[in-house]
């Protein structure tokens, strides 16, 4: 299996808002930098997002690393809640309707064809990647929010 490391970020322009979101994946010396925009949505979806289409990049199934300062995409994944609100009809513990179903589906789906270890960094502390990922998510809805506005 290949070892893809991952780095994403999402932002808005208030919340909800204009978002956008940036990935850069990395597999040896080759870089892949991706975004992508939405003109309604929020932080998490924007969160969620870069996750989901970075993974969806990849083009047969890889051992991923995937660095993210979403707090909300590495508890939903590594302590298992996205697994179960999905088995609990998208129901969270609280009986409150989970948030965001048809992404954390999405992202269920792409984690059973690759092996991902989440990685939480604390978001604008200095890293390189994930500064660059918010970079290219800033600039997704910053030079698109006029055509919306």
């Amino acid at each position: 299996m290949k070892k893809v490391y991952i780095y994403t970020d999402g932002a808005c322009s208030g919340n909800p808002g204009a978002g956008g979101w940036g990935a850069v994946l990395k597999y040896g010396a080759a870089v892949k930098e991706l975004s992508g925009f939405d003109p309604e949505t929020t932080n998490n979806r924007m969160e969620l997002t870069a996750v989901i289409s970075a993974l969806e990049a990849l083009k047969e199934p890889c051992e991923v690393i995937l660095t993210t300062d979403s707090k909300y995409v590495c508890d939903g994944m590594q302590k298992g809640w996205a697994k179960k609100w999905r088995a609990n009809g998208w129901v969270k513990g609280d009986k409150k309707p989970a948030l965001n179903p048809d992404l954390w589906g999405k992202l269920l789906d792409l984690s059973d064809k690759h092996r991902i270890t989440f990685v939480w960094v604390k978001g604008h502390a200095g890293h390189p990647e994930n500064e660059r990922c918010d970079e290219l998510a800033v600039a997704e809805y910053t030079k698109r929010r006029g055509a919306v506005d």
